[in-house]
């Protein structure tokens, strides 16, 4: 008889990532790859990578669970048994692995949040979606205009003397001054320490504005890999700040670990890798709340829909999404 094991998939606007855990939280299989703008194909991908590194002969998948930007869609792709928003996906996740965590930062490419964390349940957290200042896609698109890769800001961070000062509250306006730094002089490691500390200190001032920091305190996302904006969280804060190796993995590690609590079982196949998903929007005119409709399909078969907020809205497979 094969032995028990679950699916996570964290599907974000910029990544999407997936993990597969047995009974006892360990990490069977992992995968990391970048969204594209279609999180239906990314999500196919990762499940094919993840079937590479699954020992399919001794693990079954009994539960799958999905949080993210494209947690409903990708939940309805694979069958998932839990659909979670990623605040509590990414509490669940780092509290498994560092129980007495109390703060938890994260950034990711597009956005970023923060979760308050009391023993071992979030209890308050806030999120910035409105600006990707001072995040992972800000950072890159510096980057390329100082014609560095992403990936060496934090080691060159490390470097400089000092941090010039950058004003990173608004893209548009941290670029001109980028420009303006870069002509009167200013080294470009000072540029880049400068703008670590301008992506430490404008999270700080925006979406942890209010909260109370404590420690320890754990900073996940892909920019918690940038060396340099750690170490200006460290000086902000006064206080030491946990890369865990594996906190690039948090929302979909959370999620799979709901899915094995959820106690619910269902059939999971690595083949949904190979049907074609397409969605479908439809505008419901029968009533004044002409609500958009999400359909979903598998094989050209209607499989789910959302978006209704009355009866007439509803959407059954048997007149395959046409409002009635």
């Amino acid at each position: 008889m094969k032995k028990k094991a679950y699916l996570g998939i964290d599907i974000g606007s910029i990544s999407t990532k997936g993990v597969i855990i047995n009974e006892n939280k360990d990490f069977l299989a992992e995968c990391y790859l970048w969204t594209e703008g279609n999180p239906t194909e990314a999500t196919k991908k990762v499940l094919t990578e993840l079937q590479k590194n699954f020992d399919g002969e001794q693990y079954e998948i009994v539960a799958s669970g999905t949080t993210g930007s494209a947690r409903k869609l990708v939940g309805s792709m694979i069958g998932a048994q839990v659909v979670k928003n990623e605040i509590t996906a990414h509490a669940v996740g780092t509290t498994s692995i560092h129980p007495d965590v109390r703060t938890i930062l994260e950034i990711g490419g597009q956005d970023s949040k923060i979760i308050c964390v009391e023993n071992g349940v979030a209890v308050d957290y806030a999120m910035n979606t409105l600006c990707a200042a001072g995040t992972g896609a800000f950072l890159s698109s510096q980057a390329h205009r100082l014609g560095v890769e992403v990936e060496d800001f934090g080691r060159i961070a490390l470097s400089a003397k000092r941090a010039a000062p950058v004003a990173a509250r608004c893209t548009v306006f941290a670029e001109s001054d980028l420009v303006h730094k870069l002509q009167v002089g200013y080294p470009r490691e000072e540029i880049i320490a400068g703008l670590c500390k301008a992506v430490a200190g404008n999270y700080l001032n925006n979406v942890a504005k209010g909260k109370k920091i404590i420690s320890p305190v754990v900073f996940q996302g892909g920019v918690s890999k940038n060396e340099g904006v750690v170490k200006m969280f460290e000086e902000e804060l006064g206080m030491p700040v946990l890369v865990d190796e594996k906190g690039h993995l948090m929302g979909a590690f959370g999620i799979a670990i709901l899915a094995k609590e959820s106690r619910q079982e269902g059939a999971f196949d690595f083949h949904v890798a190979d049907m074609e998903f397409k969605t479908r929007e439809i505008t419901c005119g029968k009533c004044a709340n002409h609500c958009e409709i999400i359909c979903v399909y598998r094989d050209g078969k209607l499989i789910d829909s959302w978006g209704n907020r009355c009866p007439n809205g509803e959407i059954t497979a048997k007149n395959q999404g046409k409002i009635y």
